[in-house]
């Protein structure tokens, strides 16, 4: 039987990377539950988005000490911006979502023309410096 799953990211500012992974995916910003909103320090320290039609794993924020490194993620999203377009259409609309994340805080990367084995995709980073896929 298939298992449940969340994405764990560590950050510097859980709300921040909330806001904008909630903007980025269409997600919904979770409240504190009732144990984290009695200890609100605690509750700074993390935060979570959910699909709101339940479909795709929940993302967890958790405030770490430490900076990320500048050694390339071992994991990162692919955030299906363009599925069933090819060639032209297909960069258009990645183009258009690659400059609405970066009005959010994200920054844009390289583009990858497509080819014999990929349709093409803009990889970018959060404001934190997380990289993921516009694909």
């Amino acid at each position: 039987m298939a298992k449940e799953f969340q994405v764990t990211y560590d950050c510097a500012d859980p709300g921040a990377q909330a806001a904008f992974w909630a903007q980025a995916l269409g997600y919904r910003v979770e409240g504190p539950s009732s144990e984290e909103a009695a200890d609100s320090a605690e509750s700074a320290g993390r935060a979570a988005i959910s699909d709101p039609d339940g479909k795709g794993p929940r993302l967890y924020f958790q405030k770490v000490p430490e900076g990320k490194t500048a050694a390339k993620n071992r994991l990162h999203l692919d955030v299906r911006s363009a599925p069933g377009l090819t060639g032209d259409a297909r960069m258009a609309v990645l183009e258009e979502e690659c400059a609405r994340l970066e009005a959010l805080g994200a920054k844009r990367l390289y583009r990858l023309e497509s080819n014999e084995v990929d349709e093409g995709l803009i990889a970018m980073t959060d404001p934190e410096g997380n990289e993921f896929c516009l694909d």
